[in-house]
């Protein structure tokens, strides 16, 4: 398998997809808006945006499977499996606030192996393949090289559906916020992610994720030079809807805050 081609191309299936969201972007009302739950969003966008991936991908590598938020396809996974979210950030790009997203991951007998993310309103296209590098825009990125939480900024992100763990996860963010030089809360955890591998954020916490959510950015972290773990240190993160992610540096302190109170 060609990776870096085939990487090539799934850049360019995402370019065209944001194209359409960012058309769209200019004459979407409220009235648009569909509920999946509470505080769970969606449009005729994110659908529309997902069935012209899908298509695509599915041209490119036919007899694939797909993981898609949206489930406008019904296909198990495969060994190549295509792990989509396809507008990553709804609620932003709703209330027409800056950050959201295209998301594609790719995995190959369950084992990650390609991630691109397309932030739509800075036009960065972030992106890398199995035995390459992490890349935005055509420029090389690592993560950042702060040693300690103390001198980390820290992305999170709020629960708007699964309140279940709400007690430590704000003592969790208290403890952060003493001890960091600061939080902050994106509304895309696809964008998170990919801010961890470039190194604008330190580290990254949040549960209540999907494999949709993090797959394509927590890729990009390692292949930065990062690391990824759920929050007992293990690697049920692409599944297991909990993820810290980091710069390596940290991951060992980050784990211990967060452990030591989730476990309380």
């Amino acid at each position: 398998m060609n990776f870096a081609l085939l990487c090539e191309n799934v850049c360019s299936i995402a370019k065209s997809a944001g194209d359409f969201i960012r058309t769209e972007s200019k004459k979407f009302s409220l009235s648009d808006v569909e509920m999946k739950g509470r505080n769970d969003l969606v449009s005729y966008v994110d659908k529309q945006s997902e069935e012209m991936i899908v298509s695509a991908l599915d041209k490119l590598t036919p007899g694939c499977g797909f993981i898609t938020e949206e489930n406008t396809v019904d296909k198990t996974q495969k060994e190549i499996t295509w792990i989509i979210d396809p507008l990553d950030g709804t609620t932003n790009f709703v209330h027409k606030l800056p950050c959201y997203c295209i998301s594609i991951g790719m995995t190959v007998n369950g084992k990650l192996s390609l991630g691109v993310i397309y932030e739509l309103n800075l036009d960065e296209m972030f992106y890398g393949y199995a035995g390459g590098k992490a890349m935005l825009n055509g420029k090389s990125i690592k993560v950042s090289s702060t040693k300690t939480v103390a001198d980390s900024l820290i992305a999170t992100g709020f629960p708007y559906t699964d309140y279940s763990k709400m007690d430590p996860y704000i003592k969790i963010f208290q403890h952060l916020m003493l001890n960091s030089r600061g939080l902050r809360r994106m509304g895309s955890a696809a964008v998170d992610l990919a801010y961890v591998a470039c190194g604008r954020f330190d580290n990254f916490y949040e549960y209540g994720l999907n494999a949709w959510d993090v797959a394509a950015g927590a890729f990009l972290v390692e292949l930065a030079g990062g690391k990824n773990s759920d929050f007992s240190g293990g690697e049920n993160f692409l599944f297991g809807k909990e993820i810290i992610s980091s710069n390596g540096f940290t991951h060992k302190e980050m784990l211990e805050a967060i452990g030591r109170i989730v476990e309380k």
